[in-house]
Formats: structure tokens, sequence, C-alpha cells
């Protein structure tokens, strides 16, 4: 057989006393029914060791892991494709620098924008944002969205550029899905969602517009802001590569709540909002 091995999160332990065990990429441990097959060369296998041909037992075994999607060809992650590798970052720096760092470990080319980083910065428009080489656009606030900033990006899919953006409101940071295509997640659309969830829609209004009155101001600690911008690399990467989501709701459809304090990720599923059909017209 061609040579296979363990997907990542998955691993194998002998019990003693009680022969093998998997652990699965949700912490569960589930036993192994083994039979007459050889535990070393079952190990040598799921550790992509050979590709020698399988006796039948070893094959039946083999074939239960690949069934439970705990095995897999090949030997290295997908590569960032080249097409994709051009990634136009803007914000502010204490999100956008561990962004650009994460990035660039996984081979994509990042590129920050200092005239567009400041969170009180006014709307741009869609000509501010596009460019010849950039595949996508993420935009990471440490602080509310402004009114009217993010109008202009919405509409990047339309033109072939994938969005991707993240903001934080007191202790709580909000990581929103990757919009590649029309028809995708905006943030406009997540602004309306999270207003129609909560019965406080006026105060989060409010809120969002400003003014507001605080104390000493949250400090984005550097645990915090590395997670965050792992979170975004890791939806980055699954765009560009193709790479299949992992198990939970799609990352095109997914709001990640991210409590800074105990760093404890939530998510939530959103979708797109329709347009509002216009108001008939009345004869006369």
């Amino acid at each position: 057989m061609s040579r296979s091995r363990l997907v990542p999160g998955v691993e194998v332990v002998t019990v003693p006393g009680r022969g093998l065990a998997v652990r699965t990429p949700a912490g569960e441990f589930l036993g192994v029914r083994t039979g007459d097959v050889d535990e070393d060369a079952l190990l040598t296998l799921l550790t992509g060791g050979t590709t020698a041909p399988l006796d039948e037992e070893l094959d039946r075994v083999a074939r239960a892991f690949e069934e439970a999607g705990y095995l897999a060809e090949g030997q290295s992650a997908p590569k960032w494709p080249a097409a994709r590798r051009d990634i136009r970052i803007l914000g502010d720096p204490v999100l956008t620098e561990p962004l650009a760092v994460q990035l660039a470990v996984l081979g994509a080319r990042p590129r920050t924008t200092p005239a567009l980083t400041a969170s009180g910065s006014s709307p741009v428009g869609i000509e501010d944002l596009l460019d010849e080489d950039s595949s996508a656009v993420v935009w990471c606030l440490d602080g509310p969205v402004p009114d009217g900033l993010w109008d202009a990006a919405d509409r990047l899919p339309e033109h072939g550029v994938a969005w991707l953006r993240c903001h934080r409101e007191g202790w709580q940071a909000y990581v929103e899905p990757v919009a590649a295509a029309p028809g995708d997640v905006t943030s406009a659309h997540v602004r309306s969602r999270r207003l129609a969830a909560t019965p406080a829609h006026r105060e989060l209004a409010a809120y969002w517009s400003g003014p507001r009155t605080s104390g000493a101001p949250v400090r984005l600690a550097a645990p915090a802001a590395m997670l965050l911008a792992a979170l975004l690399a890791d939806d980055l990467a699954r765009w560009a590569t193709g790479a299949s989501d992992p198990a939970g709701l799609p990352a095109r459809r997914r709001l990640r709540r991210v409590d800074l304090r105990t760093l404890t990720v939530t998510e939530h599923p959103v979708l797109p909002v329709p347009d509002v059909a216009p108001t008939p017209r009345k004869d006369g």
C-alpha cells in the first residue's frame, strides 16, 4: 500500500494489560481490537514507516483507521499556493505584528499598510483596499469598529479578494468568518445578526457608535494577541490551501468570541443577511 500516517491530533498509546488505544482529536480514548495483528507492524504503518503489502488482518485494522478518518495519505501539510501568498494586513500593531509573523511561518507573504493602522481611521474606499498583488485583506482592530469603517471592505469578495477581520470590545474579541466569494458573511451581516440576537440591541448599537466612557483602558496582553493571530492565520491557511475545516462549524459560517481574561473561545453560527425587498408602490 502507499505510505500513510496518522492525521495530526490522533495518537496511539499502548495500555499495559489492555493493548492499544487511540486518543482522538477531541481527547477521547478508544480501544483498538487488533486481533492477531502484530502491534509493532501496526505502529510502524501508522507512523508512515512502511509501504509494504499488508496481510489480511493488518489491512483490516488499517482500513478501520482510514474509515474513522484517523489515517491519511502523504507526509506533509498542504503548501501555501503562490497565487494566494500576498496578504495585506491593516489595523493596530498589537495584532498585526504577531499575525504577520505567523503568516510568514506558514508560507504566506504578509504586508502591513502603515497608512491604515489606527482604529479610529476614517472610512476608506474600495480603491484604497485593492491592489494588483493582494489575494486577501485582513483588518485587525484593538477596539470597536467605527461606523462605516468596513463598509468598503465588505465589497472585497466581489472583486475576487478574500476578506477577514477581528476586533475587540472590552474584554471580548470577535474573529469573524472569512468572506471569499459574493454571498459570504460580511461585517455588516455580523453586526445585523448580533443586534438581532440580543435584547440589548439599542445599547449595543449605542456602544458601537460611541462615545464611550471608561476607566483604565484594557491592555491586550501578548498571549491574547497571539491567540487571536493564530485563529486568523489558521482561517487564512485553510482558505488558501483548501484544507478541510476541523470538527464544528464551517469557517465561512462561524463567528468566534474570545474571552480575553480566560482565553476561552466560543463558536457561534452566522449566516448572510438577505437583502430587504423594496416596499411595493401603491397605485395612485
